[in-house]
């Protein structure tokens, strides 16, 4: 098995063609592969789902061709007409791209509980389809289109030696900056991921469930749930490869860097936050403790202002519902290759400059969090962002 080499390809990887369009504050974006593709999904836990994930669902009992997304509206809570529109739209992916409407993944993304403007659809993926290729700058067209209230595209790509010697490309698009805090069954996040590599479904779902558990359900930028969350791999086979050995890997490596560019263009954010468990009873623990701290509204606003309140930290540490030794807690900030000691072995610091220091590093762009909660030996990391005024000002008019 080789080492990982990132590339530009984004969702375009060989025998993948992509595209996206914008107009009238609508955005499509097709993707669409040469062959009938293996497919796995992953969607969102939310009780209220959209009904393009109801569409999707069924239609990936199945090999599909491609995916046909929108942003502008999440065409969610729509009822039976919303259901309709999210199989028109697979209709209208069929009718531009061959195949049938059974072989299409539909997703949407904007505002909830409006209906689809079904002509502004067709005319954004009559566009798309006339300019699709095999290109970075149709995979960035594509990324682009489904942005909402993101500043940047999200794309990640990497080739790997399979065990096998075989060369396969794995790669993907995301969108996503507020309404963050995905549980997918094993914000607005949309994510398509396509390789040409050959697997097969069950080794497909196991793998995507491994790669969503250590990256996109441990991105935590506001706390809610979207109705439109899913994630998706095609796997088009074209590869011919007889090992997947090393596919694992390149898949996690995509999910985890288009999470983290989730958590770093989180609305209003202006520092992205990692924060990394040690000491951990078990991994579920670990990621619990994590994920409380990185989700936590005390802790991101004193992230927003470079405050060090540890025990804004402690706090949430205390109610993750991870077991936590008092006397052997330890806690770490980090930016910029310095640490600083806030906690140490259960004492809290209360020293001017070590606040002081650890005020600068929590100045920096990207700040760390390390635990040590001394209860065992597993481990874990979550990512978000602070939470800063921009990001109430931003939600407080999305639809007006």
């Amino acid at each position: 098995m080789g080492e990982l080499r990132h590339t530009s390809s984004g969702v375009c990887v060989p025998g993948f063609r992509a595209w996206g369009e914008r107009g009238r504050g609508y955005g499509v974006a097709l993707i669409v592969s040469e062959q009938p593709a293996e497919v796995s999904l992953m969607l969102t836990s939310n009780r209220i789902k959209a009904a393009p994930l109801e569409v999707s669902a069924a239609h990936a009992r199945g090999r599909v061709r491609g995916v046909i997304a929108n942003s502008g509206c999440a065409n969610a809570f729509t009822g039976e007409q919303g259901v309709r529109d999210a199989e028109e739209m697979c209709r209208l992916a069929a009718s531009l791209l061959g195949g049938s409407p059974e072989e299409y993944i539909v997703a949407s993304t904007g505002v909830i509980g409006r209906r689809l403007n079904m002509p502004a659809v067709r005319r954004l993926a009559e566009r798309c389809s006339a300019r699709l290729e095999c290109s970075p700058e149709a995979s960035e067209a594509a990324a682009k289109a489904i942005m909402t209230t993101d500043t940047y595209p999200k794309m990640c790509s990497v080739q790997v030696e399979l065990g096998d010697g075989s060369e396969v490309e794995v790669g993907g698009i995301a969108k996503g900056a507020g309404m963050i805090a995905p549980s997918l069954r094993h914000a607005t996040m949309l994510c398509f991921i396509t390789t040409n590599a050959a697997v097969d479904r069950e080794t497909l779902r196991e793998a995507l469930g491994e790669a969503v558990r250590k990256s996109f359900n441990r991105v935590v930028v506001d706390g809610d749930m979207s109705t439109n969350d899913m994630v998706a791999v095609l796997a088009s086979g074209i590869a011919g490869n007889r090992s997947t050995d090393g596919f694992h890997e390149a898949l996690n490596e995509v999910a985890l860097s288009l999470a983290k560019s989730i958590a770093r263009d989180g609305e209003g954010a202006s520092r992205y936050l990692e924060v990394e468990v040690k000491g951990a009873r078990s991994e579920a623990e670990a990621e619990a403790a994590a994920k409380a701290v990185a989700g936590s509204p005390l802790v991101k606003t004193a992230l927003a202002g470079a405050d060090p309140n540890w025990g804004r930290v402690v706090a949430a540490l205390g109610c993750s519902g991870a077991e936590v030794v008092p006397e052997r807690l330890s806690i770490f900030i980090e930016s910029s290759g310095e640490r600083v000691c806030l906690v140490e072995r259960g004492r809290g610091t209360e020293q001017a400059e070590v606040l002081e220091a650890a005020r600068r590093l929590m100045q920096g762009r990207e700040v760390r969090i390390v635990v040590e909660l001394g209860a065992g030996s597993a481990s874990a990391e979550a990512y978000g962002c602070d939470l800063t005024c921009e990001y109430v000002r931003i939600n407080s008019s999305y639809t007006s």
